[in-house]
């Protein structure tokens, strides 16, 4: 087995220029861990805006940081009292946001507990762009909205990965679902399952049925309007994105803020749904481990519209 490795990272906040592809050494896994040689990892908002010190009163990052919350590879090597994997094993992992090793690398030590076996329908890429967000999703739709069939269901940015992720659950669990996407998404977002799409940057809608359930993911001024939309006793569940005032008592509604927290069963049942064919992983494009600064300057310009981005390492 190789003993370098090349990783992206960056010793300081700024701009995507910070980051650079290094060689540094391959780690060993200690006991309860697993050396996975990754395939593909998902960027997501939280990989640029923690390296641009958005996030800093929220995590306190180890320099110096490769960034990656998630991805998909094989096992290499286990830790002593490991026995569940073996090395050959595809497997999806969840790495910890703000510790120094991140998924934008040829290698990444995990924790065994968050290291997730892929069903052999899955391929590499699906399961990266599959990981966070599907772990996202589920626990906002099932978990705290608990969506069922017949509700009325809006999800605001219905074409992004999380939200399309929502469209879909809620579709497939009977819920009406409408979306709010840019106009060119309109027939994407449709293709996920919604049943009545709101172009956000297209003429004004018609008016909205009241909602059971709206899925706020993006906070601020859209979070105000998605009171108006639900009916009396409706549940507004938030994503965090930017600062949310909570206006539940003035509206008559409920308002509940999805906590999402690294859960191996999750994602397992995510990628059992997906291999099942009832998800759809949604990849905007695939970068190589050396784009990996272009990867996330694209998505902080707002360039990627939906799904995740893929860097292949």
């Amino acid at each position: 087995m190789a003993t370098m490795m090349r990783a992206a990272r960056y010793v300081q906040h700024g701009g995507p220029e910070v980051i650079s592809v290094d060689q540094i050494p391959v780690p060993e896994p200690a006991k309860g861990q697993v050396l996975v040689e990754m395939v593909a990892a998902s960027v997501a908002p939280l990989d640029w805006k923690m390296r641009a010190g958005l996030l800093q009163q929220h995590f306190t990052l180890s320099f110096p940081k490769t960034p990656g919350r998630d991805g998909a590879g094989r096992v290499v090597a286990c830790g002593p009292g490991i026995s569940r994997l073996a090395p050959g094993d595809r497997v999806a992992v969840m790495a910890p946001p703000a510790g120094q090793a991140g998924t934008h690398a040829e290698f990444v030590l995990a924790d065994a507990d968050l290291v997730v076996p892929l069903p052999d329908e899955l391929d590499f890429d699906a399961a990266a762009a599959l990981v966070n967000a599907g772990l996202s999703a589920w626990i906002a739709v099932m978990r705290t909205a608990q969506v069922r069939s017949g509700q009325r269901v809006l999800v605001q940015s219905g074409a992004g990965a999380v939200g399309g992720l929502i469209v879909q659950m809620c579709a497939h669990l009977g819920a009406e679902v409408t979306a709010t996407c840019r106009a060119a998404n309109a027939d994407y977002v449709r293709g996920l399952g919604a049943a009545h799409v709101i172009a956000y940057d297209g003429p004004a809608s018609a008016d909205v049925p009241p909602q059971d359930v709206v899925f706020d993911l993006m906070g601020g001024a859209v979070h105000d309007a998605c009171y108006a939309m639900l009916t009396p006793g409706g549940h507004l569940v938030w994503l965090t994105a930017a600062t949310i005032t909570d206006r539940s008592t003035e509206f008559g509604v409920r308002v509940t803020r999805a906590m999402i927290t690294d859960d191996a069963d999750v994602v397992s049942e995510v990628m059992s749904l997906a291999a099942r064919g009832v998800l759809r992983a949604q990849i905007a494009d695939i970068l190589p481990l050396d784009q990996a600064a272009e990867a996330q300057r694209r998505l902080a310009a707002g360039e990627v519209t939906r799904g995740r981005l893929i860097l292949r390492t």
